[in-house]
Formats: structure tokens, sequence, C-alpha cells
């Protein structure tokens, strides 16, 4: 094992946290922002990139935090070390309601690709880098763009999915249709290319958009019921516009009330 072997344990339901387990002088690496809690006698330390390009010098630790930088994501990362003999706990939360997925990335040849805003956490020496797509298409109406991070090395490492969380096993040959915003992640030999809808009244009305994925296998696809994109569009849209009062969702009267309370502003 190049990775450290951590154990976990997710708790809740809508709203989860992982909690990892240390071994003295283990550690793991999360994105900023989803730390949680922690045991006394765990240090933390802010790092470029994951930290896996430690022993490459300081031209790799560059290079480890250039990759993140096209993913739009910070420069640096953070890493949790048991520096104490004895096990420690260290706690990370999920941005959002959905469910959050261990990853063994023994179980997959090494490799697991998912949506830039996927990632969690993973056992320190786990990769976190990034994966280009070489089909113009899927770059350019994808949703997720040329670039998707893909997480390399062999131990565990955690994603989070929005909402209700699907896994589908795909067998050679069999083919996955998805909306480009909830794909969660898949695995290394899962072909993946956007097709355009079928029929001009699908396009022009169907309010799905001009585009899916097509996902064909064999391997595993993970998909998620309400991508964060999504969750923002809906709350974006029933917010009060110009800080006027809420008449509540699904009021009949909506604009024309506000013009009889006197609350127009033309």
């Amino acid at each position: 094992m190049t990775a450290h072997e951590i154990d976990y344990r997710i708790y809740g339901e809508e709203m989860q946290y992982v909690e990892i387990e240390l071994d003295p002088q283990e550690g793991v690496v999360a994105e900023a922002g989803t730390f949680m809690m922690m045991d006394d006698g765990i240090k933390m330390e802010t790092i470029f990139g994951d930290g896996s390009q430690k022993n490459k010098g300081f031209l790799g630790s560059i290079l480890g935090a250039g990759k993140r930088i096209l993913t739009g994501e910070s420069l640096f990362m953070t890493a949790f070390y048991n520096d104490l003999t004895g096990k420690r706990n260290v706690s990370f939360a999920s941005p959002y309601p959905g469910k959050i997925i261990p990853i063994d990335l023994t179980e997959y040849e090494g490799k697991f690709i998912c949506q830039k805003d996927a990632f969690l956490c993973a056992a320190k020496g786990v990769s976190v880098g990034i994966e280009f797509s070489k089909k113009l298409g899927r770059g350019l109406f994808g949703g997720e763009g040329f670039i998707m991070q893909k997480l390399e090395g062999d131990g565990m490492a955690f994603v989070h999915a929005g909402g209700t969380m699907a896994k589908k096993t795909l067998q050679a040959g069999e083919t996955l249709k998805v909306d480009t915003g909830c794909i969660v992640g898949f695995t290394r030999d899962i072909d993946y290319d956007i097709e355009f809808v079928k029929g001009i009244k699908n396009k022009i009305f169907g309010g799905e958009g001009l585009f899916f994925a097509r996902l064909q296998g064999p391997g595993t696809v993970y998909v998620q019921s309400l991508p964060f994109s999504r969750l923002a569009g809906r709350v974006l849209a029933t917010a009060p516009r110009g800080g006027g009062k809420d008449r509540g969702e699904g009021s009949i009267l909506g604009g024309l009330g506000d013009i009889l309370d006197g609350d127009n502003r033309f």
C-alpha cells in the first residue's frame, strides 16, 4: 500500500458526514471547507495540491497544485495527521443534502473519474489530478468541460452525490443516458461522450437541454438526483426579487399581487 490504510464510518441520512479513524502517523487529505471536527492530538497542515508529489521535489509540488487551478479548485488542500499514540478521529461533512460515497480505488484498478466538485477527502497518498477529455463534443457541451478530476492510487477516497445516489453497473456494450449534471463519477473503462437530443420539439420545448451524456460499459457509474447547479438554480428562481415581499410558492397573483399591494417598481 502506498496510500495510508484508513478506517471510516459514515453517519446521517440527508446531511451525512464521514468519520475517519487514524492510527498513529496516518493521515487524510481533504478539500478546504469540508472539515467538521477532530480529536485532540491531530495535526492540521495546509499543503500544495494533494501532497502526493511530496517526494518529487518542489517542482512536483507546483505541478500538483497547478492541476487544481485547471479544475477551478484552490491551490491548497488540508492534511490531517495523527502524531500521537493511539487512534484519533477526524470528520468531514457533505456540502449539501446527499450521500457520501466511499471509493476503494483497489476495486477500480487504481483510478476513478469524477466531477470536479464531487471530491470530499481521501487517504494520504491518493493522487487528486485532472482528466482531460479527448473528444471535442464532450468538452464543449458536457457541462463538466474538457477537464474532470481523477483519483488515483490504492487507498480510500470519498465523493459526494447530491440528493439520492444511484449506482449502475454496465456490462460490455451496455449504454446509459444521463443528464450531464447528474453524473458523479465513473470507472476508468467507461466510454463517455455527449449525444444530441433528437427531435426538433424536444430541443425547443423539452426543457431538458440539447445534450445528454452517453455512458457505455463495461464499468460502474454513479449518478446523483440533485446536482448542485440544479439546486442553486431552483433557489435563485424562487428568491424574492429586489428585496420585495415573498408571496409564497405557487401564488396565483404572482407579480400582479405586487401591483395590487402598491409594491410595484416601474
